[in-house]
């Protein structure tokens, strides 16, 4: 059968036959499915698109995401998923679909919780959501995207479930909350999924993923081979001295300039430390000490994050980071907490899913629109995922050419509505491509 074949095939699909299809060879399956993927991408698109918006305008933070899980099992659920399973991992949603042919498993991920972020966008369908977190007041957003991958995931379960009959294996989607970090006291994310049994029943040979990239516009995708996304860790320290009047210095151990030689002497550990062309950052996000201006006060609150690739180093850093807190506050006559949690792993893409999975990005978007992309000191915790089965997590452009976008995590961020049928297109050419290599 060629792609002439298959696309009057796909046509009848549409129409609503039910035409009877010859086995084709390799390339011409893979041919086949391509067309019919193109076909029901350009269908569905303006119903993903409108789910989008509804996401988007609708935010829920980590382990709240009630309304998200039911528009997302209820889509499933109509499409004749074969099996849907909610509450996984507080709201998590993972659908089964078995294709109409024998194969292997594989499993695609999608992010759905937001930020505490007030949005300052123009979009027609922004976000006025507010709540309370961490005691603060503060808008709801999808700062990060995580609207376009939920929408890419539903659109792609849209997909293939009209073509199902041509799929050889099983797709398992996984929508998971609580990326972005669990709300302080309570377990979340892929971490809780994966500990749940989520890639058991059936366990998948390999694990899709995208993120949204604003640098990079709609049309291209970005893949790194091999290490992607950083490590994350979170610490917390207690600088500790003895509180005195701020005209008598002399009476106090001051926990301020304590804490100003520890911010300045935590950065020699990336100077110093670290060999210099290894990937690393130490960045303190907080300080927050005194009460008054001519009070010295008893202790002062430094909080910030730790980004590395290799564990050696990882494990370098905390030992660094304990010896010269122990250090400073001995020499000034405090003390000190240090509270060190180790957070996220590095996200590894599997090197050999990755160099096979290139050839299929090149056909769907053109190879001077696929990207191979620098290591980036973000992170993710699809890594759980990853490091359990292979996977590939890769970029997807979110910016109209010719426009601007806001970064992620930023109050302007906005990604274009035109990258969801490309991740759609993409993603689904992946999943198929994967099966149908495993098949051989």
């Amino acid at each position: 059968m060629g792609l002439l074949a298959a696309v009057l095939i796909a046509a009848a699909v549409v129409a609503g036959a039910s035409p009877v299809v010859a086995q084709p060879s390799s390339m011409e399956d893979r041919a086949a499915l391509a067309a019919l993927i193109d076909i029901e991408g350009d269908r569905v698109a303006p119903e993903i698109v409108a789910l989008r918006h509804r996401i988007h305008q609708h935010p829920e933070l980590g382990n709240r995401e009630f309304e998200t899980a039911e528009l997302v099992a209820e889509h499933l659920r109509a499409l004749g998923f074969d099996k849907v399973t909610t509450d996984i991992a507080h709201t998590g949603v993972v659908g089964i679909l078995r294709g109409g042919k024998p194969g292997p498993v594989v499993a695609v991920r999608a992010d759905m919780d937001a930020l505490p972020v007030t949005e300052a966008t123009d979009l027609a369908f922004k976000s006025s959501v507010r709540t309370t977190y961490l005691g603060q007041e503060t808008g709801v957003m999808h700062a990060c995207g995580h609207d376009i991958h939920t929408s890419v995931e539903l659109g792609v379960a849209s997909v293939l479930a009209a073509i199902r009959d041509q799929i050889p294996g099983t797709v398992k989607f996984i929508f998971q909350p609580a990326e972005e970090g669990s709300p302080p006291g309570e377990e979340g994310g892929a971490e809780l999924m994966v500990a749940e049994g989520v890639l058991a029943d059936p366990e998948p040979d390999a694990i899709f993923g995208l993120h949204a990239r604003p640098e990079l516009p709609v049309g291209k995708v970005g893949y790194t081979p091999g290490p992607a996304l950083a490590a994350v860790d979170h610490f917390r320290i207690e600088i500790h001295g003895t509180q005195s009047h701020g005209a008598w210095p002399h009476e106090s151990v001051d926990p301020v300039v304590l804490a100003a030689q520890v911010v300045t002497a935590l950065q020699t550990i990336r100077s110093r430390n670290m060999p210099p062309l290894e990937p690393g950052v130490v960045s303190v996000g907080i300080i927050r000490g005194g009460e008054r201006f001519n009070i010295i006060p008893e202790q002062v609150h430094l909080e910030g994050t730790v980004r590395t690739y290799d564990p050696d180093v990882r494990d370098m850093v905390e030992r660094r980071m304990n010896e010269i807190l122990a250090g400073i506050t001995a020499a000034g006559g405090g003390g000190y907490d240090l509270q060190y949690d180790r957070t996220t792993p590095a996200t590894i893409n599997d090197v050999a899913l990755t160099e096979r999975m290139v050839p299929t990005m090149d056909a769907v978007v053109g190879s001077e629109n696929v990207v191979r992309t620098d290591p980036v000191m973000g992170g993710e915790d699809f890594a759980y995922f990853s490091n359990a089965v292979p996977g590939l997590y890769y970029w997807l452009g979110t910016t109209k050419p010719g426009t601007t976008s806001g970064g992620l995590h930023t109050p302007t961020y906005t990604g274009d509505d035109e990258a969801i049928a490309v991740g759609m297109r993409v993603m689904s050419n992946l999943l198929v491509a994967f099966l149908l290599q495993e098949g051989d």
